[in-house]
């Protein structure tokens, strides 16, 4: 007989746990905390006193990274590039060193449809509580001599936007890190089972009662709903959508995924989920395929990435090994 699911919803996809799992496992500890623009929520097996500390350092070392990434502190790395941008370069640390890197190839690989660049059009705000104007075409004109990735140099621990209105978004490539370093400091604390996940974005590591984490892709036409679930064992998710961070104006929707060409939204993807066994390799990517229309598919090609993409028009793609992730029962 197939468990009754209960669903708990975030913003790209959805954590399922079967009740006869969760009370099969003497205790199942879940945290959840604003993280990143959105709700981080962790969950561990195991009793409370046994997990505490490694919940702590989980979130003591995601909050951490946030900060040296975030591109909404005044007083981080990212904060100091934009200050000194076109003027000279500033030293930063080694975990920022890493990021930029990855987005530089993540760029080269897609010819620019991913690029942390974007930030330069800061006159779009989608995070909560924000003032939702819509920029007129004249102003992203005049910030897209800004946006180019090639314009980032880095030489040993110092780095360069080397031109005037350049500014870092490294959201579409932070927050997997960020994940990542939480599941990394459960590790060291001797956690074998646990799953973080981010807003769309989740990791898992070992089991839950001795079956893989059965996560929801949740279907971008129909935001409440689910197009299946996925089995997910010591592997990543990670989803990109236009129904989150988003609003209307006159019957249009702008989301916060831009084209570094145009610096207006994404068009023709509603939605996407990617998998993998090792979030190095999905970094990026979701971005970069929304701006691409979802017609780029041969940037998977050469990845051990599976995934499905959701077009506007409803027309769905997924990858061939797709079919043998779908949990089932």
């Amino acid at each position: 007989m197939t468990p009754t699911l209960t669903r708990r919803a975030f913003a790209g996809v959805s954590v399922l746990l079967a009740p006869g799992w969760a009370q099969a496992t003497s205790e199942l500890q879940r945290e959840t905390r604003a993280l990143m623009g959105t709700h981080v929520r962790v969950l561990v097996p195991g009793r409370r006193d046994d997990v505490a500390p490694a919940l702590a350092d989980c979130w003591f070392q995601m909050q951490r990274l946030e900060a040296l990434l975030s591109r909404y502190r005044p007083d981080n790395p990212v904060a100091a590039l934009a200050r000194a941008a076109g003027r000279a370069p500033v030293t930063v640390p080694v975990e920022l060193l890493a990021v930029l890197r990855a987005a530089r190839e993540r760029a080269e690989q897609t010819d620019g449809a991913f690029d942390v660049t974007v930030g330069a059009y800061r006159d779009w705000h989608f995070e909560a509580g924000a003032t939702t104007n819509v920029p007129s075409a004249r102003r992203l004109a005049q910030q897209r001599p800004a946006v180019d990735w090639r314009a980032i140099e880095i030489d040993g621990s110092q780095v360069l936007l080397n031109r005037a209105g350049m500014r870092l978004d490294l959201g579409g490539i932070a927050k997997l890190p960020v994940l990542a370093a939480g599941l990394q400091a459960l590790r060291r604390h001797g956690v074998r089972d646990a799953l973080v996940d981010g807003g769309g974005d989740i990791g898992a590591m070992g089991r839950l009662d001795g079956r893989a984490w059965r996560v929801g892709l949740r279907d971008p036409m129909a935001p409440q709903q689910l197009l299946g679930a996925v089995s997910l064992e010591d592997g990543w998710i990670a989803s990109s959508g236009d129904y989150e961070r988003s609003f209307v104006r006159d019957g249009r929707r702008y989301h916060h995924v831009l084209n570094p060409r145009t610096g207006w939204p994404t068009e023709g993807v509603r939605g996407l989920s990617l998998l993998a066994a090792d979030y190095r390799v999905l970094n990026g990517l979701g971005a970069a395929l929304m701006v691409g229309g979802g017609e780029r598919t041969g940037w998977l090609s050469s990845t051990p990435v599976d995934g499905v993409i959701v077009h506007a028009e409803g027309r769905r793609w997924q990858s061939a090994g797709l079919a043998a992730r779908w949990a089932t029962g």
